[in-house]
């Protein structure tokens, strides 16, 4: 059954490694200045992390699985040992909005992919004049 008929909270399709880093960190309940600190980067990285700015490197990843008590695997792709999502009641009319939400997300994705494939070839043309 997916997330759309369980009404989970939490939209693994859609989420990046930033999404899970930080739904991870707080679901134990820590903030940006606590898992930075028992990282031992700053919280300017770990908050880069976490809006998908930038990402950190094996061995952090290791040492944030551990912290957090996901798989290295999941914080990545999303696929393994993640999140204990709660099952919540929402209704309707909520759940509908949140159907919405998450289908334009996914277009706003596609958009910026698509975006992105129109500027490399608008630049290999005028590299090319």
């Amino acid at each position: 059954m997916g997330d759309d008929e369980t009404g989970d909270w939490y939209y693994e399709e859609h989420a990046t490694f930033g999404d899970r880093l930080a739904d991870a960190r707080k679901a134990v309940g820590m903030t940006q200045a606590d898992l930075a600190r028992r990282l031992g980067v700053k919280v300017s990285t770990l908050a880069a992390w976490e809006n998908d700015r930038s990402e950190p490197r094996a061995n952090r990843l290791s040492m944030l699985s551990g912290l957090l008590n996901v798989s290295f695997r999941w914080l990545l792709t999303g696929e393994g040992r993640g999140l204990q999502t709660p099952q919540v009641e929402i209704a309707p009319d909520a759940a509908a909005i949140l159907a919405e939400m998450r289908t334009l997300r996914a277009e706003i994705t596609r958009s910026a992919s698509r975006l992105g494939q129109l500027e490399k070839k608008l630049r290999a043309v005028l590299e090319a004049s």
